[in-house]
């Protein structure tokens, strides 16, 4: 019996085995580079091996539950995340994620491929982004009111900070949500945008928040993708333990290697991939 995500002229084992030695790649460049695993092993999986998009979708949703489930535990201890703004965000992130979910099967794979690219490009634009905490802000009531505040450790001490701009960060988390739902990636950078930018948090907290919160998105999109049948345990368990055990050695390395070449490394191939989805996506291939 053919299996309808693995390709018929590769054998089940070799195909095992280069997935997952391609998703221990994408897990050590996504925690690297702090995008995720989801943006490599997608388009890997429908360019690379010819699955189908919708499965790769699927399994790409279970590795990033894995990884941000593993990840967020220290941040949350360390004290860089704040638990309870990602709570407050991950509403819109929820709904996003579940809408994104159900359009990903009355939407072709052609237009998801196009928006993946796009989304790409943006991925490596975002990649090479250096924000600068802003420590003070003004008061901000609806903040305040949500009691979206907090601290974190800088040089020993703790550092405060308040929320700003609410409405346009939940706006921006519930397209965040969309797209994860969409293309199974934790849309980590959007997240970030959504509180670096537009809500002016700490970029660590940033950074550490969206970790925490890319795991309830995904959970939310795969329950949908589970019932309509995407999600293949044959492919989802070499995804999800290659992208786990890659990001687990991607956090160890982060200290040693110089991260500005590995993001002009990350930048360029997730170029590559979003250019070739977006020509393939156009061009019916996928």
């Amino acid at each position: 019996m053919t299996l309808c995500w693995c390709p018929r002229r590769v054998g089940l084992i070799e195909f095992t085995c280069a997935v997952l030695l391609t998703s221990a790649l994408a897990g050590l460049l996504g925690a690297l580079t702090g995008l995720g695993g989801g943006v490599v092993i997608v388009p890997a999986l429908a360019l690379v091996f010819h699955v189908d998009l919708r499965y790769a979708v699927g399994a790409s949703l279970i590795s990033v539950i894995a990884t941000s489930s593993g990840a967020a535990v220290s941040y949350v201890r360390e004290g860089f995340s704040n638990v309870r703004i990602g709570m407050f965000l991950e509403v819109a992130t929820t709904l996003g994620a579940v809408a994104g979910a159900y359009l990903a099967a009355r939407i072709s794979t052609h237009a998801i491929g196009i928006i993946f690219g796009i989304t790409l490009l943006y991925s490596a634009w975002s990649s090479f982004r250096h924000n600068q905490d802003v420590q003070a802000h003004p008061p901000n009531a609806l903040a305040e009111k949500l009691k979206l505040t907090g601290d974190y450790p800088v040089g020993g001490v703790r550092q405060t900070y308040i929320g700003q701009n609410v409405p346009a960060g939940f706006g921006i988390m519930a397209i965040a949500g969309i797209l994860s739902g969409l293309l199974g990636i934790g849309s980590g950078a959007v997240k970030v945008l959504a509180m670096d930018s537009a809500m002016k948090l700490p970029f660590k907290v940033s950074t550490t928040t969206s970790n925490f919160m890319i795991g309830v998105t995904a959970a939310a999109s795969a329950g949908v993708y589970l019932r309509r049948g995407y999600i293949a345990p044959g492919l989802a368990a070499p995804v999800m333990l290659g992208v786990l055990a890659g990001s687990i050695a991607g956090a160890r390395l982060l200290v040693r290697i110089r991260v500005p070449i590995l993001r002009l490394i990350f930048a360029v191939v997730i170029v590559a991939l979003g250019v070739e989805m977006i020509y393939s996506g156009a061009t019916g291939r996928l």
